[in-house]
């Protein structure tokens, strides 16, 4: 079993109407939508509704109400504008996406300061209905508008665990701690399907994605501790410079660092990247973990990174993400 916020389900949209001259409407509202069957319930001041009865009810906002005092939510999440509702139109290709799994991964090496393999990157992409290529970065920005960023990241993680079975190195899969409740539950089915394909929880490193934007690091911990104990590994991603990045080194202790690409671009001749990097490297070695460099496309930055204390390296020079050979 699965809770509710795991699974794909139809969307529901509660409209808060602002002004009592909106909010007249209501009743009329109420009576049309329960008759056509899109009402979920409704109250003094706001409708609930299916996602199907949105169209016709944004073209009767606009036309007989003011609609810069009428809000919308999702789910229970944050009120906005109800102009913001259009972009909800046509987005219910990523529920498919979720229900029937269309995810896969491109794999990317990182190596070690000899440029031999040690792990994997795993790299979601997604199709469409008609088997077309779609952005991860539309995919993403979807779910998260339609409040199905957990769902998402979910599916994304089972099937990376699935496809893993194929490789032998140590792969490492993004999550986004955002996206889990409670990782008692949330992550139960990750730890059990290593179980099932006799993967041991070692090849595994989770990378917070979105390091910055982590805002309940108590939450983010427990998540770690529960990685940590069930005998996972897990990487910081996208670390930089700033204060609250190395004080998160410190208070999450992860097994790997990843200095993000923005701070390897031409490191070589860049004093300022220089010095964001050493403070990585200072506070990694403060705590044991292995620092990796990303986006690394030059031999010069490779070379000034590993002279400097990198161990791990990952970036088109060493190799482009591609399909896992079957």
């Amino acid at each position: 079993m699965f809770c509710d916020v795991c699974m794909p389900k139809p969307l529901e949209i509660e409209i808060l109407f602002g002004s009592a001259d909106n909010q007249s409407h209501i009743p009329s509202i109420h009576r049309y939508l329960e008759e056509i069957g899109l009402l979920v319930h409704s109250t003094a001041d706001s409708v609930t509704v299916k996602e199907e009865a949105m169209k016709g009810l944004l073209d009767y906002i606009n036309q007989h109400m003011d609609p810069s005092s009428v809000q919308f939510r999702t789910d229970k999440y944050e009120w906005k504008p109800i102009a913001e509702a259009v972009e909800l139109a046509g987005t219910q290709w990523i529920d498919r996406i979720i229900d029937e799994g269309h995810v896969h991964f491109h794999i990317q090496p990182i190596v070690d300061a000899n440029q031999s393999l040690y792990a994997y990157e795993m790299l979601a992409r997604f199709t469409g209905d008609q088997d077309e290529t779609l952005s991860p970065f539309e995919v993403f920005q979807t779910a998260k508008l339609r409040n199905r960023m957990y769902a998402l990241d979910r599916i994304c993680r089972i099937n990376a665990v699935k496809q893993a079975a194929a490789l032998t190195t140590k792969v490492f899969i993004n999550f986004i701690p955002t996206s889990i409740y409670s990782p008692e539950h949330c992550l139960k089915t990750t730890v059990q399907l290593a179980n099932d394909l006799n993967i041991s929880p070692s090849r595994f490193v989770f990378e917070v994605v979105e390091t910055e934007n982590v805002k309940d690091l108590a939450h983010l911990k427990r998540i770690l501790e529960y990685y940590r104990a069930k005998g996972f590994q897990y990487a910081l991603d996208d670390v930089g410079a700033g204060y609250n990045t190395i004080e998160m080194i410190h208070e999450m202790k992860p097994y790997y660092t990843k200095l993000d690409m923005h701070h390897v671009r031409g490191i070589h001749k860049d004093e300022e990247k220089q010095q964001t990097a050493r403070a990585v490297l200072e506070a990694n070695r403060a705590i044991g973990s292995i620092p990796l460099a990303e986006g690394v496309e030059e031999e010069a930055e490779f070379d000034w990174l590993k002279d400097a204390g990198f161990q791990l390296f990952q970036g088109y020079l060493f190799g482009k993400p591609a399909p896992i050979a079957s």
